[in-house]
């Protein structure tokens, strides 16, 4: 705009200077005037005011362009550096996609090996089983010949019959027994092997990594064929399974009620959770508070409730389960608004003479931890509390029984109670999870569940 101003400044200038120029040529025959060879003063001073309005104008039009180029470099390092960085990004994306690829082929190729040898044990089983049962008809022979003994004295060559079947019966027994090792260390072997393989589908699942379904799907597939096969000839062995874990291996592998048979203990029944590849013996559930928890302690040792609905496991059944190795502790809690969380612990559960006490150590969760680790916490009723607080009894002033350390970390087996209840002491008696330092979590439903480790 000041340029414009500058040429319309200028224009009647020159203008004037060609008229001038005319009327002299006109007035060539007039004698000649003696005229200025210098400027007319105004004339120079509207000229060097044009100029220097111009020269302004050029200058702010600089110092623009030079703020608009500044702009212009600064985006462009910005867009250098996030293009950098997405680069290496990329790259360290293909390289765990390579890295996974590779463990995934030698999973597979350990998968078929460990399938060739199930099926090599399964057909060696078959025979002894064949050999077993020809065994037993030799037995009953054998018995046979025995009472017939008590008539008649039994002569040289039956005796030595008898030792030599006797040998036979010895060697075959053996021989079982170191089968029956062999596949316990498969099994586990195979275990581990399952542990890594649902590891892998958890990554293939992630959005960077671009594995075909299909692929994993066999995987699942072919290692959970060979965990049935030899998970079901063992347990036709040695019996019931020890855990929920063992059933869900051996071809089990829906939700419910079943038997198993812990080492060293009688067999009783547990409800089974299928959940994240694998089974979790449940030790409690609440979901609706039909089932009165201030229960005595014989109650809280022996169970109570149905496994179908809300029940109490036992204290000397979890024990019983739980000293056959390390296992894991998982509390599944809902509040009224239908919020889901979840801890789990490693922990150690002692037995009667101690009455139970259980040490935890926090693995992972979603929810603040509110109970004590790296203690050991008693467990104790209304009828049984041996540690009171302050000459304050927490399970009979906050109702059932629980591993209490300070009366208000927690009580998942306390009196159940609904949100509407705007009493102060109902709300602490009832049903509830309460951090040192964190919020109030009045629960609607609560679930306890034990898993062993890898």
């Amino acid at each position: 705009m000041k340029i414009i101003l500058v040429f319309l400044f200028i224009a009647p200038l020159a203008h004037s200077a060609t008229v001038e120029k005319d009327y002299s040529s006109f007035d060539s025959g007039a004698p000649p005037e003696t005229k200025s060879r210098f400027a007319m003063l105004d004339d120079v001073r509207i000229l060097a005011n044009g100029l220097l309005q111009l020269g302004h104008g050029l200058k702010d039009f600089v110092h623009k362009t030079k703020g608009q180029m500044n702009d212009i470099f600064q985006k462009l390092y910005i867009f250098d550096r996030s293009f950098y960085e997405l680069s290496l990004q990329t790259s360290e994306i293909k390289e765990e996609e390579e890295q996974l690829r590779q463990t995934t082929a030698r999973l597979q190729i350990n998968n078929e090996e460990i399938k060739n040898l199930s099926q090599e044990m399964n057909s060696k089983i078959e025979d002894l089983i064949q050999n077993k049962i020809q065994l037993q008809e030799k037995v009953w022979g054998l018995e046979d010949k025995v009472t017939k003994l008590t008539i008649t004295q039994p002569s040289m060559h039956e005796t030595e019959e008898i030792s030599s079947l006797k040998a036979f019966v010895e060697q075959q027994d053996n021989h079982i027994k170191q089968l029956l090792k062999i596949v316990e260390d498969q099994h586990v072997q195979l275990d581990r092997q399952h542990n890594q393989i649902m590891e892998l589908e958890d990554k293939v699942q992630e959005p960077s990594l671009f594995l075909p379904p299909e692929f994993v799907i066999s995987l699942k597939e072919s290692t959970s064929h060979s965990f049935g096969i030899c998970n079901c000839l063992l347990f036709s062995f040695l019996g019931a399974a020890p855990d929920c874990t063992a059933l869900y291996s051996s071809g089990m592998q829906s939700s419910g009620v079943y038997t198993i048979k812990p080492n060293g203990s009688e067999a009783f029944d547990v409800y089974c959770e299928m959940k994240f590849g694998s089974s979790w013996t449940v030790i409690q559930n609440r979901v609706d508070g039909s089932l009165d928890f201030n229960q005595t302690w014989d109650a809280y040792a022996n169970g109570f409730g149905e496994l179908n609905e809300e029940f109490w496991l036992g204290l000397n059944k979890t024990y019983s389960i739980t000293k056959q190795g390390d296992y894991i502790l998982r509390i599944e809690l809902q509040d009224w608004k239908h919020n889901k969380r979840y801890i789990e612990y490693a922990f150690i559960l002692g037995g009667p003479e101690t009455d139970y006490t259980l040490q935890l150590s926090r693995i992972s969760g979603s929810i603040p931890n509110a109970l004590p680790e790296q203690t050991e916490l008693r467990f104790s009723t209304a009828d049984h509390d041996m540690d009171i607080i302050n000459d304050f009894n927490c399970p009979e002033n906050y109702l059932g029984g629980w591993w209490h350390s300070e009366c208000e970390e927690t009580n998942l087996n306390g009196k159940y109670v609904a949100p509407r209840s705007r009493g102060r002491l109902d709300r602490r008696k009832g049903l509830y999870w309460k951090p040192k330092k964190g919020r109030y979590y009045l629960l609607k439903s609560t679930k306890i569940m034990i898993h062993p480790t890898d």
